[in-house]
């Protein structure tokens, strides 16, 4: 018998390495094959935003051109249909604020219920999971009748306010709280005196902070491209947000000839805000996968 056939345990032979290293490739070729089809739209309206009106009619390109700086100054100093700076602020206001309320509140939600013992703690958690798979399309009429006779129509407030509540938030932090803090850490914060609402701030949230980030960031960018609702809620020009006004700028195009370039920057515009705070907080993200990968 050949000496070869056998290998000793915990070793590799080459057929096995060779069979791993293919699968390697074959994984890296995948994955960058999908970043690029995930990105190539982001470079394209970029190289559109680089292009003039008349180079954008001419055809297809993927080379950028040197109309960058022109179209922004039109695009950031256009007021006639739109103003952009007064549109990134209007939305920044609403998917700030609202992200902000969306977070610490459905973290507190998640706290209490995964924290206390009481009486319905199960029917409040299977209710709060049937609200979630509600549509807001549903409850929109009766939202709007309800702002309405409040007199809060055409204000930020029905935007913010109702962020408050959010079952999937909430979802996900009940998940992650389960995982990530033990019952014995606030036992311990109790015995030594600090009040539940201290014990929240101060030990909870800061061991929550990557599942915040999280949050934090879809609870901007759905907020920040929310069309649906700010279109029910907003009425001047004034006060519209930016999927707003770039509605109105399509409506425009559709109606007349416009400047293509203008509007490509327009929507770039749009978009860096959301880059930026994803940058800001893509640090946590990765340590949220990591601490799950770990706790696993």
């Amino acid at each position: 018998m050949n000496a070869n056939t056998f290998t000793p345990a915990g070793q590799k032979t080459k057929s096995d390495k060779g069979k791993m290293m293919a699968s390697r490739v074959i994984s890296y070729i995948f994955l960058a094959f999908v970043t690029v089809l995930s990105l190539f739209s982001f470079y394209l309206l970029i190289i559109n935003a680089t292009r003039s009106n008349a180079e954008l009619q001419a055809g297809f390109t993927l080379i950028p051109h040197g109309n960058f700086i022109n179209n922004f100054v039109k695009a950031w100093n256009d007021t006639s249909l739109v103003s952009i700076p007064r549109g990134m602020l209007n939305s920044f206001i609403i998917a700030a604020s609202a992200a902000i309320l969306t977070t610490y509140f459905s973290a507190m939600t998640a706290y209490g219920i995964h924290v206390y013992d009481f009486k319905g703690k199960k029917f409040a958690f299977n209710f709060i999971l049937i609200v979630m798979m509600i549509p807001t399309q549903v409850s929109a009429v009766g939202f709007v009748q309800l702002v309405n006779q409040i007199g809060l129509s055409d204000t930020y407030w029905p935007l913010i306010i109702p962020a408050i509540a959010a079952p999937s938030v909430f979802f996900y932090m009940k998940q992650y709280i389960e995982s990530s803090l033990p019952l014995e850490v606030v036992e311990a914060a109790r015995v030594d005196g600090s009040n539940e609402f201290l014990t929240f701030n101060t030990i909870a949230l800061p061991m929550l902070k990557p599942a915040l980030a999280v949050q934090l960031i879809f609870a901007f960018v759905a907020s920040w491209n929310n069309f649906f609702t700010p279109a029910l809620i907003i009425n001047t020009k004034e006060k519209a947000t930016l999927p707003i006004m770039i509605s109105l700028l399509r409506s425009e195009l559709n109606s007349r000839a416009g400047d293509l370039g203008e509007v490509y920057m327009m929507i770039l515009l749009a978009i860096i805000p959301v880059v930026i705070v994803y940058i800001f907080l893509s640090k946590h993200i990765v340590q949220g996968v990591a601490l799950g990968a770990v706790k696993g």
